[in-house]
C-alpha cells in the first residue's frame, strides 16, 4: 500500500481545517424594530408626521445598509404599517436567535415651550432604573403600550428578571453596543448629544441579546421633525446606526475568537 507523503497530508489537513473554520463562520443576525404600527402612532411631529411612519423607513434603511455593507442577515419585527404588541416583538426576536436587536424610534416632548427647545439623540439599554427624569418619560411613554399591571400580575418576576439581566454578559453586552452606536451618530448627524440612557424599556426586557433602543431625535421639534422626515437625513442616521454595529461586532469577534476549536462564531463585518 502506498504511504502518502507527511506534506501531502498536512496540507490536506491544513486545508480542511480552512474550510471547516470559513463553514462555521456565519453572517451576523439582527433584528431590527421599527417602533409603533397600526393604531399606535406614536409622536406627532408639529406637520402631522407620525413616528410609525418616520421608525418605518428609518429601519427599513437600516436594514438595507446592514445587509448591503456587512453582509448582516436582518429580520424586522414589522416591515408595513401593523398594530404589533410589545410582547409580540420580543418572542418573535427571541424566535429567531439575533445576534443584537435594535429598536429605532422618534421622541417628544409634552409642552408648547419643550417641543420649541428639546432636540437631539439618545441611545438607551436596559435597566431597572432610569437614568434620569428624561430617560424615565421615554421609558414611561414608549411603555404606555406594554400590557397594563392588571393583565401582567408579575411584577415582581419582572424586577427579578432586570437584577439577573444586569449581571450577564448580555446586559454588558447591551451598554457596549449603545456606546458603539451613539457616537456614530452625533457625529454623523451634528445633533444634540443628549447621552446614552437607561431606563426599562419593555421591549428592551427579555430579549435574549445584546439588545438598544435608539431615539433617533425629536420629531415634536420644528427643525428636528423636518429633517427626520427627509430621505438624506434617514439615511445618514442608517449609515451611521450601520458603522455602530459594525465597530461592535469587530469588537465582540476580536474578544470571543477562540484560541482552540470552537463553535460556529459570527462574521466579522467586511470593511468598506
Amino acid at each position: 500500500m502506498m504511504v502518502r507523503p507527511l506534506a501531502l497530508v498536512l496540507s490536506l489537513a491544513s486545508l480542511l481545517a480552512c474550510l471547516s473554520s470559513r463553514a462555521a463562520e456565519r453572517p451576523a443576525r439582527i433584528v431590527v424594530d421599527p417602533g409603533h404600527g397600526g393604531a399606535k402612532e406614536g409622536a406627532t411631529s408639529p406637520k402631522g408626521v407620525l413616528e410609525k411612519d418616520i421608525a418605518l423607513q428609518i429601519a427599513r434603511r437600516v436594514r438595507e445598509h446592514l445587509e448591503k455593507d456587512l453582509g448582516a442577515q436582518v429580520l424586522m419585527t414589522r416591515d408595513e404599517d401593523l398594530s404589533l404588541d410589545l410582547p409580540e416583538r420580543v418572542e418573535f426576536s427571541n424566535k429567531q436567535r439575533p445576534d443584537l436587536f435594535l429598536s429605532i424610534h422618534c421622541n417628544a416632548m409634552p409642552t408648547k415651550r419643550t417641543r420649541a427647545r428639546v432636540q437631539g439623540l439618545e441611545t438607551y439599554f436596559l435597566s431597572a432604573n432610569a437614568s434620569n427624569a428624561t430617560a424615565r418619560a421615554a421609558a414611561d411613554r414608549e411603555n404606555a403600550e406594554a400590557p397594563s399591571a392588571r393583565q401582567t400580575r408579575k411584577q415582581s418576576t419582572l424586577a427579578l428578571i432586570l437584577q439577573d439581566l444586569e449581571r450577564t454578559e448580555t446586559h454588558q453586552d447591551s451598554s457596549r453596543l449603545a456606546y458603539a452606536i451613539h457616537p456614530k451618530l452625533v457625529s454623523a448627524t451634528g445633533g444634540a448629544d443628549r447621552g446614552v440612557l437607561q431606563a426599562p424599556f419593555y421591549v428592551l426586557n427579555g430579549v435574549e441579546a445584546p439588545a438598544v433602543l435608539i431615539e433617533v431625535g425629536y420629531l415634536s421639534h420644528p427643525e428636528e421633525g423636518k429633517r427626520l422626515s427627509r430621505a438624506d437625513y434617514q439615511e445618514t442616521l442608517a449609515t451611521a446606526i450601520t458603522e455602530g454595529v459594525r465597530a461592535f461586532l469587530s469588537e465582540v469577534r476580536k474578544r470571543d475568537t477562540p484560541k482552540g476549536p470552537a463553535g460556529p462564531q459570527v462574521a466579522s463585518p467586511s470593511t468598506p
